[in-house]
């Protein structure tokens, strides 16, 4: 969200590219309207306005403007002076964009110091580093793929992305329009062709990246160059543009603001976006430019070059750029123990980050970008430039060696070592639940900061498969020679349980095979995810019943999460889920494997990592209780009844994290996290219940 504007071809008073032409076109009031329209859309959309559901698009349409803006300026000076001066526009760039955003990110590393997790403090860090580097969409796309990282709260940063892109883009696309126009010998018709050529392969990309990695297409600089690639395409063409009749021009200006209009309101979080959705924002922006460019009385300009627009056009960089640490840092300040802001309050921050945004324009941006001693010196403007970048790259490393403080009380005895030393270990862990610490202890093992870190070998080993895979790959632990066989099956919420299973295998000299999907249930019932009927799990669960049978294991261990929703709710949900998961039951059994079901954990109260960290002397406040700590009864009461109709063992583990008499559920026990995230166990405490949970399986099975 950094383009330059028409007007700043001029004189360069609201931000982006000064660039040096000779002969300058008529400013254009109407792309400084459309910016804020694109600004609008996204505060919008972040603040949870209901109208304005699809209001990221903005950032599409700002896309396609800075693409349009810093093509016509790269055209203009190479077709006035025959070459075009590197160092002199990304001095230029350094200059308009990285004072604000240094200070920017600066600030609110210190407010996520202040006011957020501490425990997350790191996480935020590593991301003001790829902010001031630009290169957190990367870091960004990669977390998106993360299981494990999905139900995170969103980082102050993440609007940084977009900057990113563009960046990126800029970096790369004066070198190919360079050298293009060199292999085409100045003739646009054949430039224009390749780019459309290049257009195609980025929108192609992201169509098919939406299908396969929904974080990586919308993150990916790769899947966005066909954005800012059509807005350069419509600068090579502004020449022909501008021969339009009014009668032209106008309506499509209209129609182009309509588009974009549309999509802000159609589309929501359930959109698989980019993909070919995101053609409707951008071909509405680009009929906006393109309608623009040609003199149209009756054009959309008549509103978007009204004054407020226009200045509010001029604010929208630094808007854009305050705006979001408010809406994450502030409730948090203010006390909202979940975090997050209601929609009245959303907009109230964002209209106060309209302050902000007006004092770092007049006492920022515009005195650096016009200081006698940087204008036309890009050598000093690239080292102000690597300078900024530098510090507050420093600053963020610097940061991730100071966290905030968590307070600590006495430390608590070793649960793992407290478990396997005790001749029954259900027992000392019943003792232990209901003496679990109110303070955080200072042994605690691992430290807060670590808990989300740790990952088991399913994950490591990317054995634990995504939502868009449809075939199961088994992967084998323990004794991979063993006679007998154990499967461990389900979702998320089975592979929790893998830490345990492992150790189990590796003592008993079993040969552990695990068959885990992200969300995909035990059950055979379709669910809904991303609005969508979540096919690839039915696919998946198929296949992998299939390759179950064909192994011929001693022992299936079934689990999955009661979250999830029918694609077709039966009038009788109780029922509908009895019969999915009886007859997953039964074709599980027809393999001559013994079976399992072991019932979903009690959920904690959102996240108790952050909770812990932000009540480490009260850590009772964090606590859930049963039965509010059972996800879906319902469900539960329908995995029961189906192991009691196909006559398996059912295991409940609500015992081993919640007190027996009081139905507390601690997030820390004796010195250890019991979650990791709002829904799924730490690594520490699944493996800690070894002993436990192998007990258990002894009492039904007899030994393996």
């Amino acid at each position: 969200m950094t383009c330059a504007t028409s007007a700043e071809v001029r004189t360069a008073p609201t931000g982006g590219t000064a660039a040096p032409p000779r002969r300058h076109p008529a400013p254009r009031p109407d792309i400084q309207g459309l910016r804020a329209v694109a600004v609008g859309l996204v505060v919008l959309s972040h603040a949870g306005v209901a109208g304005a559901t699809g209001g990221y698009v903005g950032v599409d349409v700002f896309f396609v403007i800075s693409g349009f803006l810093i093509t016509s300026l790269l055209l203009r000076e190479l077709t006035a002076t025959g070459r075009v001066s590197l160092r002199a526009f990304y001095a230029r760039r350094a200059l308009r964009l990285l004072p604000a955003s240094a200070l920017v990110i600066v600030t609110t590393l210190a407010g996520a110091w202040l006011f957020l997790s501490p425990a997350r403090f790191a996480e935020y860090a590593g991301d003001a580093l790829g902010s001031a580097l630009y290169t957190v969409n990367f870091r960004l796309a990669a977390a998106g793929t993360d299981y494990l990282a999905q139900t995170a709260p969103p980082s102050p940063f993440q609007h940084f992305w977009s900057l990113a892109v563009e960046e990126q883009f800029y970096l790369v696309w004066p070198l190919l329009l360079l050298l293009g126009t060199r292999l085409v010998r100045g003739r646009r018709r054949l430039l224009a062709a390749g780019l459309g050529v290049l257009c195609l392969g980025s929108f192609a990309f992201g169509v098919r990246m939406t299908d396969l990695s929904a974080p990586w297409a919308y993150f990916s600089s790769l899947t966005r160059a066909w954005e800012l690639g059509a807005g350069a395409l419509l600068a090579l063409c502004a020449a022909r543009l501008r021969k339009l009749p009014g009668a032209v021009a106008g309506p499509l200006s209209w129609l182009g603001l309509a588009c974009i209009a549309l999509a802000a309101v159609a589309y929501d979080d359930g959109t698989p976006f980019p993909g070919p959705y995101a053609l409707l924002p951008v071909l509405g922006a680009v009929l906006v430019l393109a309608g623009g460019c040609a003199p149209a009385r009756y054009g959309v300009g008549r509103l978007l070059g009204r004054r407020p627009l226009v200045r509010l056009g001029g604010l929208s960089y630094g808007w854009y750029l305050w705006h979001w640490p408010l809406l994450v840092i502030a409730p948090a300040a203010l006390g909202r123990t979940d975090g997050t802001a209601g929609v009245p309050l959303a907009l109230g921050l964002c209209a106060a980050a309209l302050g902000p945004a007006w004092l770092t324009l007049r006492l920022v941006e515009d005195p650096v970008r016009f200081h006698r001693a940087l204008a036309g010196r890009p050598g000093r403007g690239l080292a102000l430039g690597a300078g900024l970048s530098a510090g507050t790259a420093a600053l963020a490393l610097t940061a991730t060696a100071v966290p905030p403080a968590i307070a600590t009380g006495p430390p608590a005895p070793p649960l793992a070592r407290e478990l396997a030393a005790a001749a029954d270990p259900g027992a000392r862990l019943t003792g232990l639940l209901t003496a679990s610490p109110g303070v955080l202890p200072g042994n605690l093992s691992p430290a807060l900061p670590e808990v989300k870190t740790n990952r088991s070998a399913v994950y490591r080993d990317g054995c634990h498969v995504d939502h868009g895979t449809t075939r199961a790959t088994p992967c084998v632990y323990g004794d991979r020679t063993a006679s007998r066989t154990v499967v461990l099956f389900g979702d998320s919420h089975a592979a929790q349980w893998f830490p345990a299973l492992d150790r189990l295998a590796t003592a008993r000299g079993w040969r552990l095979v695990s068959l885990t999907k992200a969300s995909c249930k035990a059950a055979e019932v379709t669910i809904v995810r991303r609005g969508e009927p979540y096919t690839a799990c039915d696919t998946w669960r198929a296949d992998a019943v299939a390759r179950i049978g064909a192994l011929r294991p001693d022992l299936v261990v079934v689990s999955s999460s009661e979250a999830g929703d029918p694609v077709r709710p039966a009038a009788d949900l109780a029922r509908q889920w009895t019969t999915g998961h009886a007859d997953t039951f039964r074709r599980l059994g027809a393999s001559g494997a013994r079976v399992v079901a072991l019932l979903d954990t009690p959920w904690p109260q959102g996240d108790p990592v952050d909770c812990a960290a932000a009540n480490s002397g009260q850590l009772h406040a964090c606590a859930a209780r049963l039965p509010d700590a059972v996800r879906d009864p319902v469900r539960n009461t329908a995995v029961r009844a189906a192991a009691d109709a196909v006559g398996i063992p059912v295991v409940d583990p609500a015992p081993w994290l919640c007190a027996a008499r009081t139905g507390v559920c601690p997030v820390v026990v004796a010195d250890t996290p019991v979650y990791r995230d709002d829904s799924h166990l730490s690594e520490a405490y699944a493996e800690a219940l070894t002993p436990v949970l192998g007990r258990a399986l002894d009492r039904l099975l007899d030994r393996l």
